[in-house]
């Protein structure tokens, strides 16, 4: 007990998720450090968000599959540890599907198995001293709130070094569950099994620059009917897109990152989502919590639009899901608004919760944006064509205007400002640590006038105990 006060894990002055740098829309866990976003799976009404996590310190270690569950993926309740160490490792990053045809003989009564498939990182504890990293899996018949490891683990033997990170789907047209792994460096491989319990190498894959935490899943063309892609991502939501015949991943869109900046990581999209959805989730790295219990926090789940951009060219597209909006209060609204440099219309409003719709005509104007908290959130101007950019204070990116104008969605927590451009086109998460008694907003345009044709502040209530 006196560790985990020294540590700060233990805090009696503040409540529970009420804390000074608490995120209130962004899922952290009580106490303790979280990382990766892992398993995340739907099923009858909850959504599964399992996250690694060391549950004795607000540093990185002994890593266990913390869980939550949300009936919408905004409120969360984090319940018992679902995976800890044992003797082939500590428990590293994975994936979780509902096994519906009981492929594994798992099932037994009316639930449904749900399989988490995970790396036993072998070595990082002192039980499994010697120990390789491997591939194992373990299961639960009570909607997920006890597992167990099958005996039969590892699943999948060591391949190389630090294999890592497996991520299952289903694959229908042929019906085999497919793994994508990272192996090392820049390589990773596509598996194949009839069951969850034995499977078969198909083939690698070099993919540079992403690292780690892959991704894979199928997603139907929005402006293309009858038509679906296969999309690869890796740990910084940098994307592939391609086709897949149940053998064989063949890339036709090389890489392209969806978001900026270095906020944003091991990103995972859900499993099993009713209605054709695709929702991912990012573990927000890098932010500071100075005092509190615990230890970083996951990103805004976003969905996914897969869109034919010219010939042959496929973009992924991305905005908070729409539950979020359940969240948000009474707007204040403006339309049609001139906005001149040296002129503010957000003066007197504040906050430290938000979500910002906005749609602006640039016109003569250089840079147009706003400072929320102290940050800068910046459009600005220097080959409409090509060249200008939209930026979260040091984080930016080439962003093209639209017959002029620009569409901006920005939400803003305790700890993070989520910037999306032009309907999703363009993301750039950032965690940021507010100065004390900052919560101060402004508008602003300069070296010209611009017009505000749309903006709606919308005040946001807190996720927690709000359910």
């Amino acid at each position: 007990m006196a560790a985990l006060a020294a540590s700060g894990i233990l805090r009696a002055a503040e409540p529970t998720y009420g804390e000074k740098y608490r995120p209130q829309f962004h899922f952290s866990p009580k106490k303790g450090w979280t990382n990766d976003p892992n398993g995340l799976v739907f099923y009858k009404g909850e959504y599964h968000l399992f996250f690694q996590h060391n549950p004795f310190d607000v540093v990185w270690g002994n890593m266990t599959w913390g869980h939550a569950v949300s009936p919408d993926m905004v409120h969360w309740t984090q319940i018992e540890n679902s995976l800890e160490p044992d003797k082939l490792g500590t428990m590293y990053s994975g994936s979780a599907v509902v096994d519906w045809n009981n492929t594994a003989g798992f099932q037994k009564g009316e639930e449904k198995t749900i399989v988490l498939i995970y790396t036993a990182a072998g070595g990082n504890n002192p039980e499994s001293k010697g120990q390789p990293f491997t591939q194992c899996i373990a299961y639960s018949n009570d909607r997920g709130r006890t597992f167990t490891k099958y005996p039969g683990n590892p699943v999948v033997p060591n391949i190389a070094g630090g294999n890592r990170d497996p991520k299952v789907v289903w694959h229908a047209p042929t019906g085999q569950w497919i793994m994508t792994l990272f192996v090392e460096g820049n390589t990773y491989a596509f598996l194949s099994s009839p069951d969850l319990k034995h499977w078969t190498m198909l083939h690698k894959m070099t993919v540079p620059t992403v690292a780690e935490c892959p991704d894979f899943f199928e997603m139907p063309v929005e402006n293309e009917p009858g038509v679906s892609k296969w999309i690869w991502t890796g740990a910084n939501a940098t994307y592939v897109v391609g086709n897949f015949d149940g053998k064989r991943f063949v890339p036709e869109v090389l890489q392209q990152p969806l978001s900026r900046g270095t906020n944003y990581y091991a990103v995972q999209t859900y499993s099993d989502l009713p209605g054709n959805r695709r929702v991912q989730v990012a573990w927000m790295n890098g932010g500071k919590y100075p005092g509190m219990p615990f230890n970083q926090q996951m990103s805004c789940p976003v969905e996914f639009k897969l869109r034919k951009v010219g010939y042959g060219s496929y973009r992924l597209s991305a905005l908070p899901i729409r539950e979020i909006e359940s969240l948000r209060g009474t707007p204040h609204t403006w339309k049609d608004l001139a906005l001149r440099p040296e002129e503010n219309p957000l003066a007197g409003i504040s906050g430290d919760l938000w979500d910002i719709v906005a749609e602006i005509e640039v016109g003569g104007a250089k840079e147009v944006g706003f400072r929320l908290r102290g940050e800068t959130v910046a459009y600005t101007v220097k080959d409409p064509a090509r060249n200008s950019t939209l930026s979260n204070a040091n984080f930016s990116a080439a962003m093209p205007m639209k017959a002029g104008r620009i569409r901006l969605r920005i939400l803003v927590d305790r700890t993070s400002i989520e910037v999306f451009g032009n309907d999703g086109e363009m993301v750039i998460p950032r965690c940021f640590l507010p100065p004390d008694n900052q919560n101060g907003f402004e508008m602003y345009a300069s070296g010209g006038e611009a017009k505000v044709v749309s903006l709606d502040l919308y005040p946001m209530r807190t996720a927690w105990g709000t359910a």
